[in-house]
């Protein structure tokens, strides 16, 4: 029921003590059992995959005295105590403390594997969420911002680690909700740039009569309403990484000014004929086909050259599938974070309803589907499986397959034979699985009893 998982039993009448051994192992659970809180807590760690469930009164330390002790060791670890008809004064005391639950003599054994239960499923939770925090901390540059472990994902972050290391301005084509501002922003923190400040604009968000005093600036008196001299976008960029969102929607008689900064450096301040330089890079973001748009004479065809350089293309996330457990998964953890909430681990069959939606909105939506299930606004709220996707279907299975086998990985810290027995396949079909879709086992260990 919970691999990997142990029930530390602490006892010390024999009888009993073999009595609630076997209830719990008929449960399916695995049972650590020991006569005394001392011999107990040598088999608690940090980051212990399991609970504790102790009786009260023990001879020596007794079970207060070993709740305070493990969660020294341990701090989230469940611990549940059996107490004695009498002693709830005592439990209200043992919870103040932190202890998970606890168990009222005399109980049926129905109680005692409900309560295990939950205290294991909050367990399995939290060691899920520490993983995948140590997972993510662990990433370094690139890829701790662009997460994901798919063959795309993986030329996306070599590419931008390599463009990154250059001044060459950059051209990010990508569906609405792919994260193009999110690459521009890795650009720059992995350039040189990184101390200047990175400037967003949105050339679709402002009117034309605001554009060019918006990027260019303007002096005290150059219009009406200009009351005192204005430092533009593109001037308060310098020395930093300047980003032309949805760049297509510029206008077309604004186009050839802008052509004339990119190609000069240099720029005029409204109301000023003083040219000051410049020291920029330019990321231009775009959802559309410029060169269609230049074809069309929608767009100035000497700027879509002379942006049309370097150019990173984004996958969609019906494309990357693979990445979306990580992904939601990440977005979970901060979603929680914001809302003061307990993060919660998506399960299996929930893992498949995410990998099976087509995700039009791409990242963002995926990111507002991990914040309605942190609010817990219910299963009709997440998306339902979308029209059939674009890709192949043999490619789709791959995908999946690949991520099952990630997943399976990860819980079991990467052991093979543990990961062979969840997923129900022979070792040797596992290793062939492992070699087919490029995965390596050992970056899945998460601490001793790997393989």
């Amino acid at each position: 029921m919970f691999d990997g998982f142990t029930v530390v039993l602490i006892e010390d009448d024999p009888p009993v003590r073999h009595s609630l051994v076997q209830t719990l192992e008929l449960a399916g659970f695995t049972v650590s059992a020991h006569g005394s809180a001392e011999d107990a807590l040598a088999t608690l760690t940090p980051g212990f995959r399991g609970i504790v469930i102790t009786d009260v009164r023990l001879p020596r330390m007794d079970g207060l005295a070993l709740l305070a002790q493990a969660l020294r060791i341990e701090p989230t670890l469940p611990v549940i105590l059996i107490t004695a008809h009498g002693d709830v004064g005592m439990a209200v005391e043992a919870m103040r403390i932190g202890a998970y639950d606890f168990i009222e003599k005399p109980f049926a054994p129905e109680r005692l594997v409900d309560v295990a239960t939950r205290a294991l499923e909050k367990r399995s939770l939290s060691v899920e969420v520490q993983s995948l925090r140590q997972e993510l901390a662990g990433r370094r540059g690139v890829e701790a911002m662009l997460l994901g472990r798919s063959a795309a994902m993986q030329a996306l972050q070599r590419e931008v680690q390599a463009l990154a290391a250059t001044s060459a301005d950059v051209m990010i084509i990508g569906e609405t909700g792919t994260g193009k501002e999110l690459v521009a922003r890795c650009l720059h923190e992995q350039s040189s740039r990184r101390a200047k400040h990175f400037v967003a604009i949105n050339c679709g968000g402002l009117p034309e009569t605001l554009l060019e005093s918006e990027l260019f600036g303007h002096e005290a008196g150059a219009f009406t309403s200009a009351q005192k001299r204005r430092v533009g976008k593109i001037e308060h960029a310098d020395g930093g990484t300047l980003l032309l969102d949805e760049i297509e929607s510029m206008p077309l008689t604004f186009q050839v000014k802008l052509l004339r900064v990119l190609q000069e450096r240099r720029l005029e301040r409204l109301g000023s004929n003083d040219e000051l330089p410049v020291d920029i890079r330019v990321i231009a973001a775009t959802k559309a086909d410029l060169k269609v748009l230049s074809d069309q004479q929608k767009f100035r065809s000497d700027l879509y050259y002379r942006l049309n350089v370097a150019v990173l293309a984004l996958p969609p996330l019906r494309e990357r599938r693979e990445d979306i457990p990580l992904l939601f998964d990440h977005f979970v953890m901060q979603a929680a974070a914001r809302h003061g909430r307990e993060p919660k681990a998506a399960d299996g069959a929930l893992n498949r309803r995410l990998m099976a939606h087509d995700w039009p909105g791409n990242v963002r939506e995926l990111r507002n589907a991990a914040e309605r299930f942190v609010l817990g606004l219910g299963s009709d709220s997440l998306p339902a499986v979308g029209p059939p996707p674009r890709i192949a279907l043999p490619e789709q299975m791959d995908q999946v397959e690949k991520a099952l086998i990630e997943q399976a990985l990860k819980a079991h810290r990467g052991v093979v034979s543990a990961t062979c027995e969840a997923l129900g396949i022979a070792r040797k079909t596992l290793y062939d699985k492992l070699a087919r879709h490029g995965i390596v086992a050992d970056e899945f260990r998460g601490g001793p009893g790997g393989e």
